[in-house]
């Protein structure tokens, strides 16, 4: 059984006069975007690994289709 000083206490009094921003929020921000897939799409790929290495595939193939079709 835990000790009751273990616990958390219901309430804590904060002092938000010392808080700080947080200095990786915007950083973190451009390092990740959130993209809901339909259902059907989502069933396709187990894990966001899969889902970007799909992607990247989809850009490198309509890259190379770019360069062939314009004219050189």
């Amino acid at each position: 059984m835990p000790d009751k000083q273990d616990e958390m206490q219901a309430e804590y009094e904060l002092d938000y006069a010392k808080a700080k921003p947080n200095r990786f929020a915007a950083k973190y921000s451009r390092m990740q975007r959130t993209v809901v897939l339909d259902a059907d799409i989502a069933d396709k790929f187990p894990n966001s690994e899969a889902v970007n290495e799909a992607l990247r595939f989809l850009i490198r193939i309509t890259r190379e289709n770019k360069s062939e079709i314009q004219p050189k």
